[in-house]
């Protein structure tokens, strides 16, 4: 929809629930909309005001097949709030896990964080889906336990093998691939090594596969979570840096 433009996440599923159809927009006026907008998390005046406008136009293009008393209606605002609730649902467990995490006799959750891109959220359901990564000998164990094909993996060579298996852990896996964007964009303000290694095959690919390459990537994250967690150390682009070109010679 082209209110995805101006309103993400949360406050698009709060604008869906309280306007499912555009003769709800029609009925409060410019003024009613912007103040109630005003009350979603991050909307300032601006904001609201270019939401509002796009909002009437869209209500003012839209030719709807049944009226806004009809049942599809009342579905489809049943169906925002139930993403609402869930959504306010997950923020409360995850909280708790981050809660639960910070009692631990180690510095896990802080050091996961440290990476580029791993925002709290992302480094505490790594930690609930990975366990406690100190059970593994190495990483390519963990590489087994998620259901990664790991190919061939030799100075960032990759075999048309290299694959995602149909066993192993599925959330975790893909955490980990979201992980790897999470991190791509996070580095046009804050480097990272794995976020280098993933834009420089992309464009020395002779094809599209950008998968394989954020597979590939995923190994190198792999390997980098392990050694922050074994060795208790927060992420360092300096180090990380200089211990790739040592693992290259290798």
């Amino acid at each position: 929809m082209a209110i995805f433009s101006i309103a993400r996440g949360k406050n698009y599923w709060q604008i869906v629930a309280r306007y499912p159809h555009c003769d709800l927009v029609r009925k409060d006026d410019k003024k009613q909309i912007i103040n109630w907008l005003m009350k979603l998390k991050g909307i300032a005046f601006n904001h609201a005001q270019r939401t509002t406008d796009k909002l009437i136009e869209l209500a003012h293009l839209a030719y709807p097949v049944v009226s806004c008393s009809d049942i599809e209606v009342q579905q489809a605002k049943y169906y925002a709030q139930r993403l609402l609730n869930l959504s306010n649902q997950r923020q409360r467990i995850i909280t708790k896990m981050v809660k639960l995490a910070k009692t631990l006799p180690n510095h896990d959750l802080e050091n996961l964080e440290s990476i580029p891109g791993f925002a709290q959220t992302t480094a505490v359901r790594v930690l609930a889906e990975l366990g406690d990564l100190r059970r593994f000998s190495n990483p390519n164990k963990i590489n087994a336990f998620i259901g990664i094909d790991p190919g061939r993996y030799q100075s960032g060579e990759m075999e048309s093998n290299l694959s995602i298996t149909n066993h192993g852990n599925a959330v975790a896996c893909k955490l980990l691939y979201r992980a790897i964007g999470q991190i791509d964009n996070a580095a046009k303000t804050n480097p990272c090594h794995i976020a280098d290694y993933y834009e420089s095959k992309k464009l020395s690919s002779q094809t599209k596969g950008f998968k394989k390459i954020a597979i590939a990537s995923i190994h190198k994250l792999i390997r980098t979570i392990y050694a922050l967690i074994i060795n208790d150390q927060p992420y360092d682009y300096n180090v990380a840096t200089h211990n790739q070109k040592d693992f290259s010679r290798n």
